[in-house]
């Protein structure tokens, strides 16, 4: 798993994900509790065994499924380089950017999301 230190010179470096610290806030704290949500919600809509919170935990804090998802729409990088750097399995990313980027696409400015 990726070190606070290493989550925080990415954060800050610009040429990693295009966007300022400031604006790496803004979004964990806006796009964050969306994340959460809608995580929990495809928890308690399926049948289960075990209570919603056993079992594994996330490797892949969600700061971090932002971070890898940020670089990989700045820079193309595939899911096997982000998942050595993040030190997780390369299907966890995948699932990462799967969750992250469709919520990054609803927040974005409608003018935008018409030209892609």
């Amino acid at each position: 798993m990726m070190g606070v230190g290493a989550r925080e010179l990415i954060a800050a470096e610009y040429r990693l994900t295009g966007l300022s610290p400031d604006v790496i806030a803004e979004l964990v704290a806006e796009v964050g509790p969306l994340w959460h949500e809608r995580h929990q919600a495809r928890l308690t809509a399926r049948p289960r065994r075990r209570t919603v919170e056993a079992g594994a935990q996330h490797k892949l804090v969600f700061v971090d499924r932002l971070l890898a998802t940020l670089v990989s729409l700045r820079h193309g990088t595939t899911h096997d380089v982000l998942a050595c750097w993040f030190g997780v399995d390369r299907a966890t990313i995948t699932r990462a950017i799967g969750e992250v980027r469709p919520l990054l696409a609803e927040r974005a400015a409608p003018s935008l999301r018409a030209s892609g």
